[in-house]
């Protein structure tokens, strides 16, 4: 029979399987986002989740570490949409593009400047998380789209699709990030679009173009 401190100390563990985790981590990344890491504390979370301050710590040892998971989280949803959207549309390259532009557009709006100035200076390994995952991403995706738009006679041939993605993912590493958007006064929104449209615009053959 096990003792009752070991039967005590198990009730105290977090459930982990009753979605708190989850909407802590939802909850923050909108915080973050919006607001910075540095602007928002754990006694505004666990204030907005209806939770105490030991709650929150009991899923989440530290500030940097919800972080992490608002990250992880962020770079999961990034990745499943685009795949979702260039699904929808396997065989039509200028639909699978367009709804993975939009998809870019959208998540790339929620990333306030306060959001990654903060991650650069307060956790310059997490915010090379983001370079590493966006590199990824970037690559998985777009590089499967150069792949069904050269098939579709709609990209370019004559460049390599390694250096292409290359190319794209330098200008990405090169303009979003915060002191180069600090430069340019602009979001992150607003370069990450332009940086697809140039990069589209050299890589679409004049076909392509008469069918976008």
């Amino acid at each position: 029979m096990r003792k009752k401190a070991e039967i005590e100390g198990q009730a105290k563990k977090p459930d982990w399987d009753d979605g708190t985790r989850e909407r802590i981590v939802s909850q923050s990344r909108r915080q973050f986002m919006a607001h910075g890491f540095r602007g928002v504390t754990m006694d505004d979370l666990a204030a907005d989740l209806g939770m105490s301050k030991k709650t929150l710590y009991a899923h989440f040892a530290s500030k940097t570490a919800l972080l992490e998971a608002v990250i992880g989280d962020k770079v999961a949803a990034v990745d499943s949409d685009l795949e979702r959207s260039i699904a929808e549309s396997p065989s039509d390259f200028p639909a699978a593009l367009h709804r993975a532009l939009a998809c870019m557009r959208q998540h790339s709006e929620e990333l306030q400047p306060p959001f990654l100035r903060d991650v650069a200076r307060e956790a310059p390994q997490l915010f090379q998380m983001v370079q590493t995952e966006r590199r990824a991403v970037l690559q998985r995706h777009f590089g499967k789209l150069l792949g069904e738009g050269r098939k579709a006679g709609m990209i370019r041939k004559d460049i390599s699709a390694t250096l292409a993605i290359e190319i794209l993912i330098t200008c990405a590493d090169a303009i979003i990030n915060p002191q180069k958007l600090g430069e340019l006064n602009l979001p992150a929104k607003t370069c990450l679009s332009a940086i697809l449209t140039i990069f589209l615009e050299g890589m679409i053959t004049d076909e392509g173009r008469k069918r976008l």
